[in-house]
């Protein structure tokens, strides 16, 4: 049971602390899921992201309760998914009852053009490690690059590209031995 409550309170944690979504909550997921508590590798990590983004819902989210499940099964994925949500249930609540009386403040207006500058740090920093783990050769570099144009430059889905670097990876392993 221990195990349980302390997986609701790192995720609730994880939840509170967290600004910008999904993405921005990966810095603080690698600190505490994979450096502090080794409840996963950096890959694994990786990994949880990448079908949390393929699976319905919200990517933090699916990783809490891939996390979860992972240390102490459908409890477990239970507990870390409502640490994660409850902070933002109650966050969410308290803002929408205040935030159209306070929007258009200057105040409150630069407060939040200095937060969303921070949380695009903090996702590059998150995405530059992972990066650097998962781009090990050739291969990985190339699909590396067409996913980014991809993304980037077409309307094509996550899931698709996700599902197709999935194959790529899947034959190159097949046929030459690569990754």
């Amino acid at each position: 049971m221990g195990e349980i409550i302390k997986l609701f309170l790192v995720f609730a944690r994880i939840g509170a602390v967290t600004f910008g979504g999904g993405y921005a909550m990966l810095p603080i997921l690698q600190r505490e899921v994979v450096e502090k508590y080794h409840w996963a590798t950096n890959d694994e990590l990786t990994d949880y992201y990448a079908v949390g983004q393929c699976t319905p819902g919200v990517i933090a989210v699916n990783t809490a309760t891939f996390v979860g499940s992972k240390i102490k099964s459908i409890p477990g994925g239970i507990s870390a998914t409502l640490g994660v949500v409850s902070p933002s249930i109650v966050i969410i609540t308290i803002i929408a009852a205040f935030l159209s009386n306070f929007a258009e403040l200057a105040v409150v207006k630069n407060a939040f053009a200095g937060i969303r500058v921070c949380v695009c740090v903090l996702i590059f920093n998150a995405v530059w490690k992972l990066l650097k783990g998962a781009v090990i050769d050739k291969l990985t570099f190339i699909i590396f690059l067409v996913v980014l144009l991809l993304s980037s430059f077409t309307d094509a889905a996550p899931a698709n590209l996700v599902v197709a670097a999935g194959i790529v990876g899947l034959a190159a392993k097949k046929i030459g031995g690569a990754l």
